[in-house]
């Protein structure tokens, strides 16, 4: 019998507030992996930045850390790294120099809120929804576009760039191809089919740069990267990493990780539960237009030539985040895990409900000027009233987005064995039973954990 050969490929998992890089063997079992988070700028309130060049920083210390905790346990990874793929935070927005290589400003983060007073809906005839035949998304504080608006009205260095064509912009995809790839010496300036239907400047339909859209919202297409399948090799890991010669083989948002990980089918959805929270109902090839708040977006496309599978997607700004709240900011725990102990004290929230707007209300609210509340309080109510009520909100949020998920599917392509809507979850918060517990309760679904 022929000796199995031996290979293994790396994933690089750029989330909002941590980095991983993870080494999996060819029977897809992790063999060496590790994790930094950076930190989280707030300027203002409601305003989130990170700064790139500590995520670049970040995804150096992971790759070299995973790399030595594989070759510890005895493997051979060195010659057999065959490839790497890429995930990360999506709509989040930075415009650097092409020839120094530098930011002309911190990334400004999906979640910020600083473009509500732009007030952009007005100046267009349909209104929020003036561009969602086109690229599916409303006007909204989430998206990369109104990032840019903000960017070239507001940073010198970014009008200075832009008019002597010296400015890239990117998400962090994008950011972190360039710099992969050589940066300042032969970058390559891509984005990919998922990051880019986020950016609310690409048509869902041609999968291209919408030419209308820019000229309406007066945005360059000199500044854009050019956008590729989720699956293909799209160019070479150069010197200066602690990888080096391995091709980039594949790109997605990570919510349309997630998707493709959970392997959701036409029909079939999933939650992702982690800063925020986002469910997305797999569609196939057919265009979905919500009429109950819902984004259409792109699944995936993997390949140059495969089909395009598309999806209705619920973006929820705030979940595990307010868990970090209650941890970083009231001191009521010590770390995120102990949040499931502390709320199993009380058999109910006790009439405490907690909405965490922070930085407003996506789907299917889609309101930027709502802020958090925390309702209910009497002398009765303690920490683990609290806590359970921060619970408990994620789930209410969820169970918004899959009523409204129901509505335009209308639960056609949603049917399981017995007749039942199978919503697939993963992400951090996933190993908290007692979360999943108050989710199946509110939602009357069966919930897989894949």
């Amino acid at each position: 019998m022929a000796k199995k050969e031996v290979a293994f490929i790396g994933a690089i998992d750029q989330g909002t507030t941590s980095t991983r890089f993870i080494i999996y063997d060819q029977d897809t079992k992790c063999i060496g992996s590790h994790q930094v988070e950076f930190t989280q700028f707030y300027p203002e309130a409601g305003w989130v930045e990170h700064n790139p060049l500590e995520i670049l920083e970040s995804v150096k210390i992971c790759m070299a850390k995973a790399m030595d905790k594989a070759t510890a346990d005895g493997h051979n990874v060195d010659g057999l790294l065959k490839a790497v793929g890429l995930t990360n935070q999506r709509e989040t927005t930075l415009i650097w120099s092409k020839s120094t290589g530098l930011p002309l400003y911190n990334a400004i983060v999906w979640m910020d809120v600083r473009t509500s007073a732009m007030k952009l809906e007005k100046e267009f005839s349909g209104g929020r929804t003036h561009f969602v035949d086109t690229c599916g998304l409303p006007i909204s504080t989430y998206f990369s576009a109104l990032k840019i608006l903000w960017l070239l009205e507001n940073v010198d260095a970014v009008k200075q760039a832009v008019k002597t064509g010296d400015a890239l912009f990117g998400t962090i995809d994008t950011w972190l191809i360039w710099n992969l790839t050589g940066g300042i010496n032969g970058g390559l300036h891509v984005t990919d089919v998922s990051n880019a239907s986020r950016t609310m400047l690409m048509n869902i339909k041609t999968l291209d740069w919408d030419k209308a859209t820019l000229e309406a919202l007066k945005i360059s297409p000199g500044i854009l990267p050019k956008i590729v399948s989720n699956s293909e090799v799209i160019g070479k890991i150069e010197k200066g990493w602690p990888i080096t010669g391995i091709p980039i083989a594949g790109c997605l948002g990570d919510q349309h990780a997630a998707m493709v990980g959970q392997a959701c089918r036409k029909g079939e959805a999933k939650s992702t539960y982690g800063t925020g929270a986002f469910i997305l109902l797999n569609t196939g090839e057919e265009i979905v237009k919500s009429k109950h708040g819902l984004l259409t977006t792109l699944a995936y496309k993997l390949g140059p030539n495969a089909p395009t599978n598309y999806a209705l997607e619920g973006s929820i700004a705030i979940a595990g985040a307010a868990v970090q709240w209650l941890r970083d900011s009231l001191g009521i725990i010590k770390s995120a895990k102990e949040i499931e102990e502390l709320a199993l004290k009380v058999e109910s929230a006790g009439g405490v409900y907690f909405v965490p707007a922070f930085n407003g209300l996506f789907a299917p609210w889609w309101r930027d000027d709502a802020r958090g509340v925390c309702i209910g309080i009497t002398r009765f109510t303690n920490r683990s009233h609290i806590a359970r009520a921060v619970l408990e909100s994620m789930c209410f949020q969820v169970k918004d987005v899959l009523d409204s998920m129901h509505k335009d599917a209308s639960q056609k392509d949603g049917k399981q064995k017995g007749g039942e809507f199978l919503l697939r979850v993963d992400g951090g918060a996933t190993v908290n039973n007692l979360l999943m517990q108050i989710q199946v309760g509110l939602s009357g679904m069966n919930c897989s954990a894949e």
